[in-house]
């Protein structure tokens, strides 16, 4: 089969850190679903890519080996994930270290701010359902799930811990240039993840595209998600305007999350060039 046939996941998310299934229940469902090449992304960490790697041995798929690093740009944090990347690399797992004690630092912050709105014992009550050395939003918001406080988890965004609401805590987190180059650095390919969800501008976006590229950044989601039609279109016109590769992923975090799937995604602008294509 042409590497252009395949069904690519390039974007997914195990216990590790906020997903809700193991690496090997990950690979093993990516597996079910039809995905052929399956990259776990975890944010910050890659303690699941052993696991994944056996699972994918045994089910027959490709992993490829990722990370999705918090950066804060232009005051707003944004994504980068690295594909390809060599987890034993030195200056790339220094780098995660210190953004999971960034990470710590701001959950005792939501817990703080919680508190104050009267939600006693989040702190404990996210790390229940933190598996690995990530504790997450998406952990206090099962915690806020589970307690009743709000009906579904993006209930818990909207009321608690969204951007903008009261029990909200930015991270000051790692700078753009060092994201791309610890990911060049252990020999990856560093793409922006779904980058129409941080609802920048035309301008601001223009100005994150160029300044990625300037910096040795390789490849732009135009396929993330729930990407409509018209999203995927504009995407693919800023990857062929910036002269970026084309990623894919679904972003899956678990079943849970019904409108992020696996196996569902639609191909990439035939007038885009695949970011499989820079290893392949």
């Amino acid at each position: 089969m042409n590497a252009e046939d395949k069904n690519y996941d390039l974007h997914s998310h195990s216990t590790a850190s906020d997903g809700e299934l193991t690496p090997a229940e990950l690979v093993k469902h990516a597996a079910e679903k039809g995905v052929q090449v399956l990259a776990l992304t975890d944010h910050d960490v890659t303690d699941g890519l052993s696991e994944a790697r056996a699972a994918a041995d045994a089910c027959g798929i490709e992993l490829i080996n990722g990370v999705e690093i918090s950066v804060t740009w232009n005051k707003k944090l944004v994504h980068i994930v690295g594909l390809k990347v060599d987890p034993q690399n030195a200056a790339l797992q220094a780098g995660l270290v210190e953004l999971r004690h960034t990470r710590d630092g701001r959950s005792l912050k939501i817990a703080e701010r919680l508190a104050k709105m009267g939600v006693e014992g989040a702190l404990a009550g996210a790390q229940a359902y933190a598996n690995g050395k990530i504790l997450s939003r998406t952990h206090f918001a099962q915690f806020l799930l589970a307690q009743g406080y709000v009906k579904t988890m993006q209930g818990a965004f909207d009321k608690y811990i969204g951007e903008g609401k009261k029990g909200y805590a930015a991270g000051e987190w790692t700078s753009l240039a060092d994201a791309v180059s610890w990911i060049n650095g252990a020999g990856g390919v560093a793409v922006i993840a779904h980058p129409a969800r941080y609802q920048l501008s035309a301008t601001k976006l223009r100005e994150l595209c160029g300044e990625f590229k300037e910096l040795g950044g390789v490849g732009i989601e135009v396929v993330s998600g729930k990407s409509d039609p018209l999203e995927v279109r504009n995407m693919g016109e800023y990857a062929q305007r910036f002269e970026l590769a084309a990623s894919m992923g679904s972003d899956f975090h678990g079943p849970s999350q019904a409108w992020l799937q696996m196996g569902r995604l639609p191909p990439l602008p035939k007038a885009c060039r695949p970011v499989w294509q820079c290893w392949s």
